[in-house]
C-alpha cells in the first residue's frame, strides 16, 4: 500500500511540474519596442529659426576713432517658407539649424551643431553715441568727425542699399552670413507619451520632452560699412556663446521626427573684424532667443 501511495505522489508531482512548465512556455512574449531605449543611437536634424536680440552697446575702435553706440537695436532676417531650405547651393541663405548627436545613455545625448542666425543692426534708429571720430579730411567718412558725448545719431541718414554711395552712412552693421554659433550641447530626453498613456505604442508615435544646455564659439561673416571704409566680409572667430533650451520631439514610426525648441543664451563678441585693417575692430554683448523647428532621423549604426 505504501508503494502505491508513493508512486501516485510522484506521478501527481510530475504532472503538476509539467503543467507549470507548459503554462510558462505558452505565455506570449512581448517584443521590446525600438523606442524603449536610446543608448547607442545617432540622430541628425535640419531646420529653421527665428530670433530676437536684446539691445547692446557696440564699441568701435581703430585708427582715428573710438566710440560706443549705446542700446543699439537689432533684428533677424527671416527668409520665410522658401525652397532655399532644401536647395544645397543656397542652404546658408535662410536662418537654419544643423545638428548631429549621439545618445550616451537612454536619457542623455551629446551633440555638435551650427545655429546659423542673422543679426542686423536696425538702420532706422536714433541712438546715443559716446567717443570721437577724427578721420583725415580726405576720407569720405570725415563728415562724421567730432566729439560725441552721449550724442543722438540718426543712422538712417545718408543710408542707401548701395555700399559705394557718397556720402556714406555713419554705419551699416550686420552678421548675416551669418551669426554662426558653433556649439556642443548636452540634452536630456524623456518619453512623456508612454508615461501619460500606459497602452501607448511609442513605435508609431512617441512624444519626448527635452531640455539641455550648450556652449561654443561665434564664427560670423560680419558685413559692415563703417565711416565709409571698405568691408572686411570674411569669416572670423569673434567670441563665444552659452545657451539653454527646452522643447518637444515628435518621433514617427521609430526613425523620423519633428522637433521644436525654444533656445536662449548669451553672446560675447569681443573681436569683431569690421574693415580690411586689423586695427579696426568692434565688440558687443547681447542676449538672444531662438524659436526653432526641425525635421530629422534617429537610428543605430
Amino acid at each position: 500500500m505504501k508503494k502505491i501511495i508513493l508512486v501516485l505522489t510522484i506521478l501527481l508531482n510530475t504532472t503538476f511540474i509539467f503543467s507549470q512548465t507548459q503554462d510558462q512556455i505558452d505565455l506570449p512574449v512581448t517584443p521590446e519596442k525600438y523606442t524603449a531605449h536610446n543608448k547607442g543611437k545617432f540622430y541628425i536634424f535640419w531646420g529653421g529659426n527665428r530670433e530676437t536680440f536684446s539691445k547692446s552697446d557696440i564699441h568701435f575702435k581703430g585708427d582715428n576713432y573710438d566710440f560706443t553706440i549705446h542700446n543699439a537695436e537689432a533684428h533677424d532676417k527671416p527668409k520665410g517658407y522658401h525652397i532655399d531650405y532644401i536647395n544645397p547651393a543656397r542652404m546658408t541663405i535662410p536662418q537654419t539649424n544643423l545638428r548631429i548627436g549621439y545618445f550616451i545613455s537612454d536619457h542623455y545625448n551629446v551633440s555638435i551643431g551650427v545655429d546659423h542666425m542673422k543679426y542686423v543692426f536696425k538702420q532706422e534708429q536714433i541712438s546715443n553715441v559716446s567717443g570721437y571720430v577724427n578721420l583725415p579730411a580726405t576720407d569720405t567718412g570725415s563728415l562724421y568727425n567730432g566729439i560725441y558725448d552721449n550724442t543722438p545719431v540718426d543712422f538712417n541718414e545718408n543710408y542707401t542699399p548701395n555700399d559705394q554711395d557718397v556720402p556714406p552712412p555713419f554705419l551699416t552693421f550686420e552678421h548675416t552670413d551669418g551669426l554662426n554659433y558653433i556649439n556642443t550641447e548636452l540634452t536630456r530626453v524623456d518619453d512623456i507619451s508612454s508615461k501619460i498613456f500606459k497602452s501607448w505604442n511609442s513605435d508609431k508615435i512617441q512624444i519626448n520632452l527635452l531640455e539641455g544646455f550648450g556652449a561654443g564659439i561665434l564664427l560670423p561673416k560680419t558685413n559692415t560699412r563703417l565711416l565709409g571704409k571698405d568691408r572686411y566680409d570674411e569669416f572670423h572667430i569673434s567670441g563665444y556663446g552659452i545657451s539653454a533650451k527646452a522643447g518637444l520631439n515628435f518621433t514617427f514610426f521609430k526613425y523620423f521626427f519633428i522637433q521644436t525648441e525654444l533656445k536662449g543664451g548669451f553672446i560675447n563678441m569681443n573681436d569683431i573684424r569690421t574693415t580690411q585693417y586689423k586695427s579696426d575692430k568692434a565688440e558687443q554683448q547681447f542676449w538672444f532667443l531662438q524659436s526653432i523647428i526641425t525635421v530629422g532621423g534617429i537610428f543605430r549604426i
